[in-house]
């Protein structure tokens, strides 16, 4: 069951052409000096804050922030090379043997196993270690009371705060996109978990299909930008992609083939901006848009065709593009 309610945060995730003719451009992390751009930190943003949100308050999360577990698993004498093993090595087969952080897992259950490439649990746990990272503002009280060290009313400033809260418009116009989708995204987790851990899976797939467009244009009005989620293959018609994001589907598609990390394309014109991103599914995404009656169970099927009559998303395996973010912002 914890799988399936992971998994459904995953799905909800998923599902302009300017008439200039556009330049296009992609993000260089090689000459990127600065921790803002630390490849590990997009990663951990992307495939880690679904759950382990910085935002998320201490009642309704669904795990324990990043901070956390660097707390949790480095010490005053753990080296670079320890910390990263210990994290590799959970996160490869996650068991309450294996785990320091058992407070967390009484509450939350173990997490669930998935399919993470090593090296990309590698760059996050490496830029974990050498940078500061979000903090919730009540972080800091709640470890104090857990170490013992205060009675949990200790001044909850946080060394950062969530990515909402920085001025996203001082970032590269790659890096910029990217947090307008990977903030958009982070609420959608948020909003779903709470109705999820409340009222159970089959309500939680009816707040998906009334409440992800919604949630989604709060985030455009709150960035003022215009923020989708498309496909080729959608599950709800809204989500289909234009001939435009169907090219930058395919250009995406291609990296994948070719075993190539994929990087946001920026799109430009003289007064708009528009950054793609992927959507790849992971092992537990499968269990919505894996195959039906094999990874997709009778129920999920049955849940699904009632809320998607024409729902396209099935079939996929893992690592494939399920479809793309598409920001749009001015300049």
């Amino acid at each position: 069951m914890r799988i399936l309610i992971l998994l459904l945060a995953f799905t909800v995730f998923f599902s302009c052409k300017d008439t200039n003719r556009p330049s296009y451009s992609k993000k260089n992390l090689a000459t990127a000096k600065d921790t803002q751009q630390h490849e590990g930190k997009k990663l951990m943003e992307n495939k880690c804050y679904v759950c382990h949100s910085p935002s998320a308050s201490h009642d309704d999360r669904i795990a324990p922030p990043m901070i956390a577990i660097k707390k949790h698993y480095i010490s005053s004498k753990t080296t670079k090379e320890e910390f990263i093993k210990s994290i590799q090595n959970f996160v490869n087969n996650p068991t309450k043997e294996a785990t320091k952080m058992r407070g967390a897992v009484k509450r939350f259950g173990v997490m669930p196993k998935q399919a993470f490439a090593a090296d990309d649990i590698k760059k996050i746990a490496d830029y974990i270690f050498d940078n500061d990272i979000e903090e919730p503002e009540w972080f800091e009280s709640h470890f104090n009371e857990e170490r013992g060290k205060g009675k949990g009313k200790g001044k909850m400033k946080g060394k950062q705060n969530h990515k909402m809260g920085e001025n996203l418009k001082d970032l590269p116009n790659s890096e910029r996109g990217l947090q307008y989708a990977l903030s958009t995204k982070a609420v959608l987790g948020k909003n779903l978990m709470g109705k999820i851990q409340k009222e159970g899976t089959l309500a939680a797939l009816k707040f998906c299909n009334v409440k992800a467009y919604p949630l989604t244009d709060s985030m455009s009005v709150y960035h003022n930008a215009t923020i989708k989620r498309v496909s080729d293959k959608p599950r709800n018609p809204k989500n289909a992609a234009n001939l435009e994001e169907l090219k930058m589907i395919n250009s995406f598609k291609n990296d994948v083939a070719s075993n190539k990390d994929s990087e946001p394309i920026v799109v430009e014109s003289s007064n708009h901006v528009n950054v793609y991103y992927p959507i790849k599914t992971n092992s537990m995404c499968l269990q919505c848009h894996g195959t039906p009656k094999t990874q997709v169970t009778e129920n999920t099927l049955a849940a699904l065709k009632k809320l998607y009559p024409n729902d396209k998303a099935l079939s996929y395996d893992i690592n494939q593009v399920r479809g793309i973010w598409n920001v749009s912002f001015s300049k």
